[in-house]
This record gives structure tokens, sequence and C-alpha cells, in this order.
């Protein structure tokens, strides 16, 4: 078993079967050339990804008319789910390029696949222009999006976390967390903006802007260093001919485990944040403009929480904060969606507030987890593939699921139990699989 000790700046010890082989020399790239690139390619990443999301309650009636409201909406999330069924095929195919290529490269080729779907979403003609095309041409762009961001995100939190000291991984890992959410925010902010014009065409603009700023990240991206820890590998031709082969067949137990972990994050996340905005407006008749509003300010807070989470996940354990986060969704969920029905804007503020925090406990520890569960070979494929499989199997599904949960049995609170299930999962996972950090 190969073992790698890194210490930026210095020589390295690199060993193979227990015996030193060679001293190697790494180098430690300035900060900016390394954070920057990483943080906003995930902020650019992700504005594009969420879009959809945000845009749901206008896309409906363009690409999907039917006379059953519910329905329409139903199926508007099951694209949305599709983006998410398309990421562990981005994990494993961006997986084998940074696991054999590079880490920088992986990541470069991951923005432009996701500019370009996103772009054209701007341009697509709707249902009354071209009938069944329409929803069909929005159905490939989705794939094709989930095809970027299966690679991207897990790509450059393995690529942040390789050069970040190992006693600081929580708040590095956390940064990643707080620049997807970064993008999310941007999407959310477009589409607030949006919501005060009255042209129908107006929420084309924020998908138009995806090829300006995926030009932006490409740049970035081209010009930041590899990871160091790749190069060592590299240069003592230690790369993993199919790292797909190695996580599947020689470490499967482990990707589940990393996967339990995550369903929970991904799913509260895409429930008290995405979703969240069209079941105020959908079922609460709550107006679109004000849900959008909250939803973006919650979203502020629950950038700034996330890194004050990671530097405590480094002082008391990353499981301790990840059994503290499962345990506030198995306690908090029902209650906060049952103050939800009040339809006020200040209960509304106050129940994303709190989910912003629950979410902060349960994702911000989660790369830095993700990362030293897996061997560096083919550490970018079974991070990635575990990831994205979370977020495709329940993440990406939840909306769908919810919405079709309170379609069936007429109750508004379904979300919440289904939080609560999932939390259930992710709780007795840490509780008996990962014994310690």
């Amino acid at each position: 078993m190969m073992k790698l000790r890194l210490s930026f700046g210095k020589k390295i010890a690199f060993k193979a079967n227990g015996k030193t082989k060679k001293m190697v020399m790494v180098s430690s790239p300035s900060l900016q050339r390394i954070v920057i690139p990483g943080l906003l390619g995930n902020v650019l990443e992700w504005y594009d990804f969420a879009l959809y999301g945000y845009f749901a309650a206008t896309l409906t009636p363009l690409f999907f008319p039917a006379q059953n409201k519910n329905l329409a909406l139903v199926l508007t999330f099951t694209v949305f789910a599709i983006g998410f069924l398309m990421r562990p095929l981005g994990a494993i195919f961006f997986g084998y390029i940074g696991d054999r290529f590079g880490r920088k490269k992986a990541l470069s080729y991951a923005i432009i696949l996701m500019a370009i779907p996103t772009t054209l979403i701007g341009m697509l003609p709707d249902y009354s222009q071209i009938g069944t095309i329409a929803p069909s041409l929005l159905i490939v762009c989705r794939l094709l999006q989930g095809l970027a961001v299966g690679g991207e995100f897990t790509g450059s939190m393995v690529y942040l976390l390789e050069h970040a000291p190992v006693a600081k991984r929580g708040f590095y890992g956390s940064l990643a967390m707080s620049s997807a959410f970064g993008g999310l925010l941007l999407g959310s902010a477009a589409a607030t903006i949006v919501g005060l014009f009255a042209v129908s065409w107006a929420w084309r603009i924020p998908f138009l802007l995806s090829i300006t700023l995926g030009a932006l990240g490409l740049y970035l991206r081209l010009h930041m260093p590899e990871s160091p820890v790749f190069e060592v590998l590299k240069k003592n031709q230690q790369l993993t001919v199919n790292p797909l082969k190695e996580v599947v067949r020689n470490h499967f137990l482990l990707m589940l485990k990393a996967t339990a972990l995550v369903i929970l994050p991904s799913t509260g996340f895409y429930l008290s944040f995405l979703y969240l905005t069209t079941y105020l407006n959908h079922f609460l008749t709550v107006a679109l403009p004000y849900a959008m509003l909250v939803n973006t300010l919650t979203l502020s807070l629950l950038i700034l929480v996330c890194p004050a989470i990671g530097v405590l996940a480094d002082k008391i354990g990353k499981r301790h904060i990840l059994m503290v986060g499962a345990a506030s969704f198995i306690i908090l969920s029902v209650p906060l969606y049952l103050l939800l029905q009040e339809k006020n804007i200040t209960a509304i503020l106050l129940c994303q507030m709190v989910f912003a925090c629950m979410v902060a406990l349960s994702y911000s520890p989660i790369p830095a987890i993700l990362l030293e569960l897996f061997p560096i070979a083919f550490r970018y494929t079974g991070l990635s593939l575990s990831y994205n499989l979370a977020n495709a199997l329940f993440g990406g599904t939840s909306a769908a699921v919810a919405t079709s949960l309170i379609h069936v049995t007429g109750i508004l609170l379904m979300p919440a139990f289904y939080l609560v299930l999932i939390a259930t999962v992710t709780f007795l996972t840490l509780l008996f699989f990962l014994k310690k950090d």
C-alpha cells in the first residue's frame, strides 16, 4: 500500500510497501492561485445548475403545460432530477480524467461543459412554439448539466483539500461548500431581480449570462497549479490505470458508507432551499418574490455559517458535528414545516434561518470526511461517485418525491416526514459505521 506524507515547501517521503523510496520536493503555490480559481469556479458552476430549480415555477407552464398543476410541477421537477441522475456518470468520466491526467484538466473541462447547455436553455423556444420538441431539448440540456456538475464540485473539493493543511481540512472543505452555496445565492439573486420585471422573456437573461461567466471560470482554471499530491503520484508512476474498477471491486462498502453520509445534507438542502421557494408559492400561495427574497437572505446566512462550522469541526471532530446535524433534522423538521403553514414572512424567515444552520452542520464537514475515506490514487473517482450517487438517488429526486407525496396524500407536511426518514439513515450510519474521524 502506497503512503504519502505531504508538507508544502519541503521535501516529502514517498513510501511504498512500508519502505521510504525517495524524497520529493513539493512547492507551495500562492494561496490566491489555489483558492480563488477553485472557489470561483464552484460559484459559477452552481449558479448555472441551480437556475433551473429557482425558475421551476416559471418554466412549468412554458415547457410542461397540463390541466393538473400538481402533475405539471411533478414533471418539471422530474426533469430537475434527470440532471442529477447524470451526475454519477459525470463522476465516473471526470473522475477518470482527474485520477489519470490531473485535477486541473478535469476541472477545466467540466466548467466548459456546464456553461454551454445552460446558455442554450436561455435560447430554447417553449412548448407553444415547437410542441414536444421543447421539453425534449430541455431534458438534453439538463443531462449535459448533470454530467458536468458530477465531476466539477467534488473535483474542486479534492483539489482544494489536497492543498490544505491536514489540521484545517474541515475549514477548507467548508469553504468549498460556501462557494457552492454562493453560486446558488447568485442564482437566487438573479431570480429575485428577474421577478421584479413584468416582461415574459426576462427569465432567459440569467441563463444567457452563463457563457460569459463560464469563460471567466475557464480562464481561472487554466491558470491554477496542479494538485501537489497528483504530481507526486505521476512522478513516481503510481497513477491508477482504472480508478472506477478499483473503487467498485475493492472499496464498494466504503463507497456505500460515504453515500449514506451524504444523503442527508443533499436532501436537507434541496428541501429547505431550492424546493422550498416553489413549495411556498405553489402550495401555500406565498408570493414568489417574497419567497425568493427570504431564500436569498438565508442563503447568505448559510454561506457565513459554513466556515464557522468547519473551524469547529477541526477542533471537536467532524463526526460529532455531523451527528448533531442529523439529530437536528430528526427533531426539528416537522415543527419547522408546521410553522411554515402560518404563511407569515417572519415565520418563514425564521424557519429558513434554522434550516440554514442545520444544513451547515450536516454539510460543512462532509468534504474533509470523504477526502480522508478514500486513498489518493483513486480519490477523485471514489469521492465523486459516492457524493453524486447520494445526490442522484436522494437529493435530486427529493423535490419530485416531496411533490408526489403531497399530491397522493394531500398532506403538506410530507417533505418534513421524508427529511426525518433520511436523517435517521445518516445518523445510524454515523453511529455504527463511522466510529471516529
